[in-house]
């Protein structure tokens, strides 16, 4: 192995990646909340101290926690905290505003879509983001959502007798059941509004473009878009890569 190892600190989970020094080519997925699963990870990938690492997230306690661990072994930690990190141009009102996973997905979509050829980026997570990247690789914002989970868990929290609910990929309406209502609504709610995006998108900006899609719930919504799209799970942790700072 000649590259680091790039980490994604998400609210619900931790992505390493194992790195060549061109590409990610092995992934674990991680509690954010359990050092005893990040020795197990380190010892099964027969990690040394002093191993380079560069970390992102958009929940900095948890960050802060790994981050600690992390150099209490002696390793090289870079950490990316702001959009002056990223070799990523910006047209938004507020810049350190912007999730620092949206950018990196920003940044690994301009690797690999055509030039001149608009980019939508769909990260689908415990929220939904859907931004968007024109031709000239410029970050011009997007849109975020409840997730499926956030979805149903509101449901459940914010009334009295809705039932917490699983998602179900194939869940279809009309529900004949409430918990069948509830799994039909949060599917479609989420797969329709990023449709809808899509074609808010194409309205404002009548160009050509491709479509980039990851997150933990990304197959389930590739399955349901009727569009050609690229399926790419490790989109974030490429952008982190491509972000690292040269040594």
């Amino acid at each position: 192995m000649s590259g680091p190892i790039v980490v994604d600190v998400g609210n619900t989970r931790i992505k390493w990646g194992l790195c060549s020094s061109a590409q990610v080519w092995s992934v674990a997925f991680l509690s954010a909340d359990d050092p005893d699963a990040w020795h197990a990870q380190w010892r099964d990938w027969q990690l040394q101290p002093g191993q380079e690492w560069v970390v992102a997230s958009v929940h900095p306690p948890r960050r802060d926690a790994l981050v600690a661990w992390l150099r209490e072994r002696g390793d090289a930690v870079t950490v990316l905290e702001s959009y002056k990190d990223l070799p990523i141009k910006l047209d938004v009102e507020v810049p350190e505003k912007v999730g620092v996973d949206r950018l990196l997905n920003a940044v690994a979509a301009n690797l690999r879509r055509q030039e001149n050829v608009a980019a939508i980026l769909i990260d689908v997570g415990s929220a939904v983001t859907v931004d968007y990247v024109d031709g000239a690789g410029v970050f011009k914002g997007g849109a975020i959502f409840p997730g499926f989970g956030l979805m149903a868990q509101a449901l459940h929290d914010h009334t009295a007798l809705l039932p917490v609910v699983t998602l179900d990929p194939d869940a279809l309406p009309p529900g004949t059941a409430t918990r069948e209502a509830i799994q039909a609504g949060i599917l479609h709610a989420v797969v329709g509004g990023i449709e809808r995006l899509i074609v808010e998108y194409q309205h404002r900006f009548p160009c050509a473009f491709e479509i980039f899609l990851t997150g933990g719930d990304a197959r389930t919504v590739a399955a349901k878009l009727h569009r050609p799209i690229h399926l790419w799970p490790e989109m974030t942790l490429e952008g982190i890569l491509h972000s690292r700072p040269l040594r």
